[in-house]
């Protein structure tokens, strides 16, 4: 499955929380596109992923908007 999310005008912390809310609704497998125009996302979701243990397979940037491609490798706890 294949998911994108739009975070595009979003302030942190709004990205990093939406992110983590839609990983831990997705199933194992599914492929996260993350859009986003704030900065701090470019520290913030590498963090994120690293404390859940779900694999970050890209990520771009044109100089505004950054771009998130994330594998859910493991179910959340508590779903």
């Amino acid at each position: 499955m294949l998911v994108h999310l739009d975070l595009r005008g979003l302030k942190c912390p709004l990205p990093v929380l939406r992110t983590r809310k839609a990983l831990t609704h997705a199933q194992p497998g599914t492929v996260l596109i993350v859009t986003c125009t704030d900065p701090l996302a470019g520290l913030d979701i590498p963090h994120l992923l690293y404390e859940t243990g779900h694999t970050l397979e890209a990520s771009n940037s044109d100089g505004r908007v950054m771009t998130f491609t994330i594998r859910v490798t493991k179910p959340q706890a508590g779903v």
